[in-house]
């Protein structure tokens, strides 16, 4: 009799009762969260640009919020393995509105540093954005996953998109009472990660982790209980085609965060020198934002019937073609740019599914929480690179080299993704 699987779930088929619950209650916190990550996106850069004076350091609050992201990954990681999904997400979105409010109180006392290190807990809620994906695998079956997944990030759309595109109203509202108008976007990042910390503390019980636990060890139980019709199955080679999973989800959600978070970092300061304003640069980002996460269930759908090395590859081929297309981009040109932007949001939204598909597959349940936690924190630490190197690229050789080296870098996931693995079968 072959023995339990790691990662059991309902069967196949329409989600369960307590599955359609979890995933009202993350796509409400979702389309709240979303307005807050939008806000570092879109003017954290140009922020920062103002306080020091200098191009060169624009892209140095991409790295503050992404390292924050990375030690906030490993916390909300950590309080999920014990805890459950409600008390770590929770934590990570209200110390992400923290942050975003410790933003606001740099902006008006002009402090750099205290910028700086208010962006760096603000990355918690990026943070935890981001593992709210993995939840609502918990309880999905790997039929339908990868379609759990892309209905947590499509959820991030609505917030995400309208963030930007706020930013002049909030930049209004935020002059009107004394606090400069960059600061505006993070007010409205306080109260959205505020809010989603609120709905999901209420909401997410069931718990989705701990109920996946439960069933399954009163599978295993039933299954030890039963008198054996046989030798076990060998598990051997599973579980090596699980180690091998594990690497390789993290290497191409890695890479394509690498390639995004560069281009997109500089693309809002490439334009202000190229002479747009921020309103154009805003919506660009909107559109990117959105394509990051709006295709998400075609995404989804992609996985679940073609399976996730196919689109992680279609995640590297449509990484190159934004690179390309962003630094072929006359710089007059918003269109241009936005259709680059477009592109660069739809391959990683390929690489972000099909690369957290193939870790939650590789993972088993007793350990997920926390192994799912230390893959968010390559994610972030690649973030931060590429957000960190984008400032001192475009500074030295200008964003058309940015977004060609992005597009350079999307080839590294070629061929790790064509060559399958060889796994020796071994005798029980």
């Amino acid at each position: 009799m072959t023995q339990p699987q790691a990662d059991l779930g309902p069967p196949d088929g329409a989600d369960a009762p307590e599955q359609r619950r979890t995933l009202t209650s993350l796509v409400l916190a979702q389309l709240l969260s979303g307005a807050g990550l939008a806000a570092g996106i879109t003017v954290g850069a140009l922020l920062a640009q103002d306080l020091l004076g200098t191009t060169s350091a624009a892209g140095l609050p991409a790295t503050f919020f992404t390292l924050g992201s990375a030690v906030a990954a490993i916390g909300v990681g950590r309080v999920s393995q014990r805890a459950g999904r409600r008390a770590g997400l929770t934590l990570g979105y209200a110390t992400g509105a923290i942050g975003s409010g410790g933003v606001v109180l740099a902006a008006v006392t002009g402090s750099a540093v205290g910028l700086f290190l208010a962006l760096f807990v603000y990355g918690a809620g990026s943070a935890t954005n981001l593992q709210a994906r993995y939840a609502g695998a918990d309880l999905a079956s790997p039929a339908r996953r990868a379609r759990a997944v892309s209905t947590v990030l499509v959820a991030t759309t609505v917030g995400a998109v309208a963030g930007p595109n706020l930013v002049t109203p909030m930049g209004r509202l935020a002059s009107s009472w004394g606090v400069p108008a960059l600061a505006g976007p993070f007010m409205l990042a306080a109260v959205a990660y505020g809010s989603a910390a609120v709905v999901l503390w209420a909401r997410l019980r069931p718990d989705p982790l701990l109920l996946a636990r439960a069933r399954a060890t009163a599978s295993a139980a039933a299954v030890t209980a039963q008198p054996a019709a046989g030798p076990p199955a060998p598990s051997s080679a599973a579980d090596e085609r699980h180690a091998l999973g594990l690497p390789l989800g993290a290497g191409v959600m890695v890479v394509a965060t690498v390639a995004m978070t560069a281009i997109m970092t500089m693309t809002p300061v490439h334009m202000a020198d190229s002479g747009h304003t921020l309103a154009a640069a805003g919506a660009v980002i909107a559109v990117h934002v959105g394509f990051m996460f709006l295709p998400a269930p075609v995404s989804g759908w992609l996985v679940d019937r073609y399976g996730a090395r196919l689109v992680a590859g279609l995640s590297a081929l449509t990484l190159l073609a934004a690179g390309v297309v962003a630094a072929m981009a006359p710089a007059p040109s918003v269109v241009a740019l936005g259709f680059g932007l477009a592109l660069l949001g739809l391959g990683w939204s390929f690489g972000l599914i099909s690369g957290t598909t193939i870790v939650t597959a590789a993972v088993p349940l007793e350990r997920r929480a926390a192994r799912q936690g230390n893959v968010d924190v390559l994610l972030a630490l690649a973030g931060a690179s590429g957000g960190a190197l984008s400032g001192m690229v475009v500074a030295g050789a200008g964003y058309s080299t940015l977004a060609l080296g992005g597009a350079a870098l999307a080839l590294a996931l070629v061929p790790f993704v064509v060559r399958r693995p060889r796994v020796r079968e071994r005798a029980a």
